[in-house]
């Protein structure tokens, strides 16, 4: 997060709306067009659902006046199918007070909840194929969660092979790895899995580096922070406010090693993580370079990014400025935050997406094949329409089903908003959510007005899970905001198209195969590739299974799955417009 005087500010507004007048025409008439044609009936893209389905939680960031750099950035969401009913379940991360000594209920410490804040948990308590029935229950206290610290990310992943979610939970000190007892409980097993790291972690991912068949985690951290030693830092009217990143020494990441035996083994060391530092926020983990091994992305704030590719052998390498996605097309490193991968243009490989500071731009890096990459935030379309708000969740996803990933990015600034205090709102930090549609050309155009009115009201957006939480057919989007309530915005009009659901699970293994690809051949287009992850966006956990967008096609010719063995499989002529299960080794039948 890069500090910038308020006169860049101002012509870059000047820019944005003057210079260019042509472009911001011809997207607004596309964006009119696209809307018009998808959407006759004027339908909002997204309701806002929370109260409805019973969903109530309230982040609290322990802010007291002292601008601790912790309280402004947030915390993820997890989906997770915890109990194995077929139905996404909430894991929501909560903040905590910072300083030592400050009371619950004191002017400091406005807390009005019974105890201290901590994680919550939401069973999914809908009736199956009643989409309307969609409603929650806070099961946290039966769970045996406690997970009372300063939270920051969570990770879902199926750590003993078992066919059930664990989840991992990052914190401003200690983390926390919670083991799921199939009986709908968890068990605390941070010390006897030897997964804890005392820093301050922000996200992690699970996938199997080692292609061993069992998931190991990689953490990222962010900075050496403490409340003892933060410095004061000032706005450009002289006043205090958050310190940028830069006042602190990088913290450096962890690359865990499953063992297979409950145990994880710490391989930073040999594995070349630990040779570079960068201040840490996202992760995503894919096959960059198609070569059938994982690679690691990690979006750092104001420092280089980092592409770990994959050396088959244990260790990493990392040609993020080879590869041209350490900086932008200017050769400066941006404020990243949110990440993730996913094939947008169709070609078969994945390209990068990252969400940056205000006065920067978000940044699409596009995939020329076997790992080597070109910024083309400009020619998409995401120059614009992303400088004047600071992005944090996002994900690929194909919110309409028409076959093409789209972007939607959770907006909130990290340093107070002037026109917003001097207006004397209490927490000057909120921006507008974005939803951007892919054209199928290359671009994107703004749809964020078709999303709806709850979409559109101003927020502090940080963490945000995608997944089908109704499970109609379509992908829905929860977005934990910043000392603000969690809001579930379910999905109006994605499955008026066909598409085609899977959960890909393991030979030997009920679990859910992260890192499987999917290759999906339909008639009159070019194939489909989607991957297999809970990774990716900001803080937060994604739902599982593969959910793909047919457009118009109502058939499927054949879905090829890549395993994250080597081996490959197909299946031929899959029902459409419905979920269906792909077991590694099976026979080649639907269920």
């Amino acid at each position: 997060m890069k500090s910038a005087s308020s006169m860049l500010a101002f012509l870059g507004l000047v820019i944005s709306t003057i210079v260019l007048p042509s472009e911001s025409l011809c997207l607004a008439t596309q964006k009119q067009s696209v809307t018009q044609q998808r959407n006759p009936a004027s339908t909002a893209i997204f309701v806002e659902a929370s109260d409805r389905a019973s969903l109530g939680f309230q982040h609290y960031n322990g802010a007291t006046g002292r601008f601790y750099l912790p309280e402004i950035m947030g915390s993820g969401v997890a989906l997770l199918d915890y109990d194995n009913d077929g139905d996404l379940d909430v894991f929501l991360v909560q903040g905590s007070v910072l300083e030592a000594g400050v009371k619950p209920g004191s002017t400091l410490f406005p807390w009005r909840g019974s105890g201290l804040p901590r994680a919550r948990l939401f069973r999914n308590d809908m009736v199956a194929g009643q989409p309307g029935s969609l409603r929650f229950t806070d099961v946290t206290e039966q769970s045996g969660i406690v997970a009372a610290g300063y939270g920051m990310g969570v990770a879902v992943g199926d750590i003993n092979n078992d066919g059930w979610d664990d989840l991992y939970v990052c914190n401003l000190g200690s983390n926390q790895m919670l083991l799921n007892n199939r009986d709908g409980t968890f068990t605390d097993v941070t010390k006897t899995s030897l997964t804890d790291d005392p820093r301050w972690s922000m996200s992690a991912a699970f996938f199997d580096y080692d292609r061993d068949g069992w998931l190991d985690l990689f953490v990222v951290n962010y900075v050496a922070f403490s409340t003892s030693s933060s410095p004061d830092c000032y706005a450009n009217t002289s006043e205090r406010d958050y310190c940028m990143p830069r006042a602190f020494r990088p913290a450096g990441n962890r690359l865990f090693h499953n063992k297979g035996n409950g145990v994880f083994e710490d391989v930073t060391g040999r594995s070349g993580i630990g040779e570079e530092f960068g201040r840490g926020l996202g992760v995503v983990t894919a096959d960059f370079n198609r070569d059938g091994w994982p690679d690691i992305y990690v979006a750092n704030d104001g420092d280089p990014n980092q592409l770990w590719i994959n050396q088959k052998n244990g260790v990493f390498r990392n040609e993020a400025l080879l590869a041209g996605v350490a900086v932008n097309r200017d050769g400066q490193a941006e404020a990243g935050m949110g990440v993730d991968a996913g094939d947008f243009d169709g070609d078969g490989d994945d390209d990068i997406f990252v969400t940056h500071l205000m006065e920067e731009t978000n940044t699409l890096y596009v995939n020329q094949g076997n790992g080597f990459f070109e910024d083309r935030t400009n020619e998409s379309g995401h120059g614009l329409q992303t400088r004047r708000y600071t992005g944090f969740g996002t994900l690929w996803f194909d919110y309409d089903n028409d076959g093409w990933l789209d972007l939607l990015v959770a907006n909130g600034a990290v340093r107070i908003l002037q026109d917003l205090a001097r207006r004397h709102d209490p927490y000057p930090f909120s921006q507008p959510n974005q939803l951007f549609h892919n054209t199928g050309k290359g671009a994107f155009i703004d749809e964020s007005a078709a999303a709806g009115d709850s979409f559109n009201m101003p927020s502090v957006g940080r963490g945000a899970a995608f997944g089908d939480i109704d499970n109609d057919g379509d992908t829905d989007v929860l977005i934990s905001n910043n000392n603000g309530r969690a809001r579930l915005f379910l999905n109006q009009i994605g499955n008026r198209n066909h598409r085609l659901g899977m959960r890909l699970t393991g030979k030997k293994v009920n679990r859910d195969m992260l890192g499987a690809t999917v290759e999906i051949v339909i008639p009159k287009r070019a194939a489909l590739w989607r991957r297999v992850r809970t990774d990716g966006g900001y803080l937060s956990a994604q739902d599982p299974r593969v959910l793909v967008g047919l457009g118009s096609s109502d058939r499927v010719d054949l879905v090829r799955v890549h395993w994250p063995s080597g081996a490959i499989e197909e299946w031929r002529s899959p029902p459409v417009d419905r979920y269906v299960t792909l077991r590694e080794g099976s026979s080649p039948e639907f269920k």
